[in-house]
């Protein structure tokens, strides 16, 4: 199966209706990432055949729980989930975090040539990046420990707002450590197309 046939099956499968064009900017997003890839090294699967599954689907198996409004993606690499999310979601506005030059540059380049009117790319730590109007929604797929997800992507969102950290297995001893004022609200299993591997996105609300 070709990528194109692969994105639209799990696509179906997601429930995820996602027109033609936007398709096409999703596989020429993976062209770019082939080309920067060689020279900056932004994705650690170097196998182009899995990126289908192991970036795209996997970004876009967390659509259904963004909810609306606008979301940060906190530490988002080369992109995800936040840049297929951007294309599948344009209700959304969101706003791509990462503290690396490379990583940034690959992203403004990438919103500029693929049209992404939603996107927007901001070089800053975290720990330093002060917004101008808190968000709904922050998501990550970029942190090792639920509890620093937490304490460093709360002051980003709003009262009443959502934290969504995607997880591999079920994260019982993390989920003991999220800080107060945080709540757990929920713990959802996520199925993604041709991926093989446990996945689970924690849904965490600030008060």
């Amino acid at each position: 199966m070709g990528e194109r046939e692969g994105l639209l099956a799990g696509l179906g499968e997601l429930g995820l209706a996602v027109d033609a064009p936007k398709v096409d900017s999703l596989l020429a997003f993976l062209d770019l990432l082939e080309k920067w890839n060689a020279v900056y090294n932004l994705t650690a699967i170097r196998d182009r055949t899995l990126w289908v599954s192991h970036h795209l689907l996997d970004s876009l198996s967390v659509a259904r729980y963004l909810g609306e409004g606008a979301v940060v993606d906190v530490g988002t690499g080369a992109g995800f989930p936040g840049l297929p999310l951007a294309l599948a979601a344009p209700g959304n506005a969101f706003t791509l975090l990462d503290s690396s030059q490379k990583r940034t540059a690959f992203l403004d380049q990438s919103v500029r040539q693929l049209g992404v009117r939603n996107a927007t790319v901001v070089r800053a730590r975290v720990e330093e990046f002060v917004p101008e109007t808190l968000f709904d929604v922050a998501i990550s797929r970029a942190f090792a420990d639920l509890a620093d997800f937490a304490r460093l992507c709360a002051p980003l969102v709003r009262p009443g707002g959502l934290l969504l950290a995607m997880k591999g297995l079920h994260p019982d001893e993390e989920l003991a450590r999220v800080p107060a004022p945080l709540t757990v609200r929920e713990t959802i299993p996520l199925h993604v197309p041709g991926l093989g591997a446990t996945r689970h996105l924690v849904v965490l609300e600030k008060p």
